[in-house]
């Protein structure tokens, strides 16, 4: 059962759903719609007031512009997906998820609950999409618990994404997620490509930006994570453990990320239960610790950490990132560190830290990371240290692509390359 709620700029959704068995719907002579189809238009605002499920038969087609606004508050609406999902947003015309205007003062007011991916879901595509303020907590009316997806007791918090089918195929490029009470995406399965994306500020009381889990293959490149309550990028093999997750993880820029959690893996890059991870060319900074890992459920021994770029502005920040086998620290042979405050400092464009920093702060409270500034620039200045030293000779799971048929007719491209590796640190090189 689908349920749906739309504002009248919306009506126009419903012709575009098919409900009958006919093969193809075709909207224009170049673009041929499944028969399953259901089109959230260009430029549409669809309110959701009650949970939204994709059928296991259907594919849910968001086009660029749409505004999706979850408006109730007691439902907490869920976007469950046992089909397909593509949100095909532009640069200059972005998909946005988001809340009333009213339940933004809050940036953490779980007041929907994100979009949660049944286990044979095929495929997920993110293409230039905002999310935000998802992470509501799970009742016995949440789509999710009903589906026995994600997590199987109430009371749990979903996360912004999560994508789950072992044999499917997720790419997210140009996205940004923002105040997600939970893990902004949680991956445990599949084929994917997660690259130039921002992740600004998440978890109320925990929560990764980028979690992974086993049974994946992915490339994860050239995304900004700021001010995430945990991890920027927590990696396990945890979770099937049908297939070793094998992550390359390149070319990331991680900020000001586990301040708000005083607990043990609060920090920047945490590795665990024999996942297979190699690191290159990622800038961590001012973070509450350096790569960290389990001490009791370790990584696979065959894992790839340097080299990697650590700078902290902070004498404790430079001693939380150095490595010590009693707290789980790991440093490379040939990472860049800070030897004393604000040294190798990467020289960020335009960033300017806060008076009040705090890296072991523990809370939403003063001395916590300054709220996100639009006029930000993580691009390196032409005196950067961070411009050189990097590793671009390494491979890639889709150097050579990912291939999503279910594009095939809606969209001008089927098949994804991951990014190539750069020669700097971080997300981006000099402008």
């Amino acid at each position: 059962m689908k349920f749906l709620a739309i504002s009248l700029a919306a009506i126009a959704l419903l012709a575009a759903c098919s409900d009958n068995n006919e093969s193809a719907v075709s909207n224009t002579s170049e673009t041929v719609y499944p028969g399953n189809a259901i089109i959230w238009p260009k430029d549409t605002t669809v309110i959701l007031t009650d949970h939204f499920l994709v059928e296991s038969d259907q594919t849910l087609i968001v086009q660029e512009g749409a505004t999706i606004i979850a408006s109730n508050a007691e439902v907490k609406p869920e976007i469950v997906v046992l089909g397909s999902l593509y949100c095909l947003g532009t640069e200059e015309n972005p998909i946005t998820f988001t809340v009333d205007a009213s339940m933004q003062g809050d940036r953490f007011s779980r007041n929907w609950g994100g979009i949660i991916c049944g286990y044979d879901a095929p495929e997920l595509v993110l293409l230039h999409t905002n999310i935000e303020y998802g992470g509501a907590l799970t009742t016995e009316n949440s789509l999710s618990f009903q589906n026995k997806l994600f997590k199987t007791e109430t009371g749990e918090g979903v996360p912004a994404v999560h994508f789950c089918n072992r044999s499917g195929k997720m790419l997210i490029e140009y996205c940004t997620f923002r105040n997600n009470a939970e893990d902004q995406i949680y991956i445990t399965g599949g084929e994917s490509i997660v690259a130039h994306n921002t992740f600004i500020c998440n978890g109320e009381d925990g929560g990764d930006a980028i979690n992974y889990k086993s049974d994946c293959l992915a490339d994860i490149a050239y995304n900004v994570v700021y001010d995430a309550n945990t991890n920027g990028l927590k990696l396990s093999n945890g979770g099937f453990t049908d297939i070793q997750s094998h992550l390359y993880c390149y070319n990331n820029t991680l900020v000001n990320c586990g301040w708000r959690r005083p607990k043990k893996k609060g920090g920047s890059i945490w590795l665990e239960a024999g996942i297979l991870v190699e690191l290159y060319n990622n800038l961590v900074y001012d973070c509450r610790w350096g790569l960290k890992h389990d001490v009791s459920d370790e990584e696979d021994p065959n894992c790839v950490i340097t080299p990697n770029y650590y700078f902290a502005s902070t004498a404790t920040g430079v001693e939380q990132m150095q490595a010590d086998e009693s707290e789980g620290i790991l440093n490379g042979a040939d990472d860049i560190m800070s030897e004393t405050a604000g040294d190798k400092d990467p020289l960020f464009v335009n960033f300017t830290r806060q008076s009040n920093m705090n890296i072991n702060v523990g809370d939403n409270v003063e001395g916590a990371p300054q709220d996100w500034d639009e006029t930000w620039d993580f691009h390196l200045a032409a005196a950067s240290p961070a411009l050189t030293g990097g590793n671009v000779t390494f491979s890639r799971h889709f150097a050579n692509g990912l291939t999503f048929a279910g594009l095939e007719g809606i969209y001008s491209q089927t098949t994804f390359s991951s990014p190539a590796p750069s020669a700097y640190f971080g997300a981006f090189g000099n402008e």
